[in-house]
């Protein structure tokens, strides 16, 4: 049950992180659902223990949505950091 969960919310969390980025346009589904649950490591190991506030592997809650959606964000900026050279 936790994988349906990961791609429901990684890729919900991937879509709105391309949003925030400006890369929706280059992105597709898989690829919003990989940023996702990518963004979703990166925030749990980076971001997580900072503030408290649980993963998504220890249920859900808007606290763990949006360090996942931080994570994220995250990784699309270094990203386009290395892609173009500068964050947008």
């Amino acid at each position: 049950m936790n994988f349906i969960l990961w791609l429901i919310v990684g890729g919900i969390v991937g879509w709105l992180a391309s949003l925030v980025m400006r890369t929706d346009g280059q992105q597709g589904i898989l690829l919003n659902v990989v940023v996702g649950i990518v963004g979703a490591f990166i925030g749990g190991w980076l971001i997580s223990p900072m503030v408290g506030t649980g993963t998504i592997n220890d249920g859900f809650s808007i606290g763990s949505f949006i360090v996942s959606l931080i994570g994220a964000i995250i990784l699309l900026a270094i990203v386009n950091l290395f892609r173009r050279g500068r964050v947008r």
